[in-house]
């Protein structure tokens, strides 16, 4: 664990996308269990899955069934774009998993990570009219970086991936309408990073909305300002590299686990 730790500390290279399928397992389920930390869970619903190297398109996804601080690295299933489970598991996987994950999966070839919650304040901006608003720090940031998709019930019908996919396009972050916030990136943690980032401006947002004042909207050009030099900041060791090593140490002193 000290060498973890350590490594962890002085290195970042080991999160980036160039990895063995052992610690994509491990970063996997390190972000279902600080989803836990943080509160976004839904039961035992909601996902987070994370492409595998090959050129099968496999997947990892959190068993149906556990709770996020009951996810670990050996007992994550392995499914295709089709959700058949390719290895022996105990466990099933939820089918509105699948659809939502598969479409993104299947049509970026840079999306390996996709991150998916129900959290109060994604779901309650998830159901205004207005969307997002440029109204704080964070939600400046995705300036240009949302897209939206249309209700349609609950995800089990194939039809709906081509058009979670043709409205995602090349955004980073996704609102699903009356539903929740999705995520995707060429790591783990800059698809953690992406969805953190739009929680709290999600937070922010309500807040500032429950308070009844206007709210102060700042320029385009301060909009896009902002949002590029966030991105060149974040440019030299990838968005949220070393905040996901941050809370992988978190994890590791609450209860290492998740690891085995």
């Amino acid at each position: 664990m000290a060498a973890a730790r350590e490594n962890a500390l002085s290195n970042v290279q080991p999160l980036r996308e160039e990895l063995t399928e052992r610690e994509l397992r491990v970063q996997l389920a390190a972000a279902y269990r600080i989803f836990h930390h943080f509160g976004w869970p839904e039961l035992i619903y909601g996902h987070i899955t994370v492409r595998v190297p090959g050129p099968e398109h496999h997947f990892l996804i959190n068993p149906f069934g556990l709770m996020y601080h009951e996810v670990t690295a050996s007992n994550l299933v392995k499914i295709d774009l089709d959700g058949n489970i390719v290895e022996p598991s105990n466990y099933p996987v939820n089918p509105a998993g699948f659809i939502i994950h598969s479409a993104i999966h299947g049509a970026a070839e840079d999306a390996h990570c996709v991150m998916h919650t129900h959290t109060t304040a994604g779901m309650a901006v998830a159901a205004m009219e207005c969307g997002l608003r440029p109204v704080s720090f964070p939600a400046i940031m995705l300036h240009d970086r949302i897209a939206y998709h249309d209700f349609e019930g609950v995800a089990t019908r194939l039809d709906e991936r081509e058009r979670l996919a043709e409205n995602l396009g090349d955004k980073k972050v996704m609102i699903l309408r009356n539903h929740g916030l999705l995520s995707v990136g060429k790591t783990v943690a800059e698809a953690f990073a992406w969805l953190y980032t739009a929680e709290r401006a999600c937070q922010v947002q309500v807040a500032a909305m429950q308070s009844g004042t206007p709210l102060i909207e700042p320029s385009e050009a301060i909009q896009i300002q902002h949002a590029n030099g966030i991105d060149e900041v974040n440019a030299e060791v990838g968005f949220g590299t070393r905040d996901f090593a941050a809370l992988m140490r978190l994890m590791d002193d609450k209860d290492p686990s998740y690891r085995n």
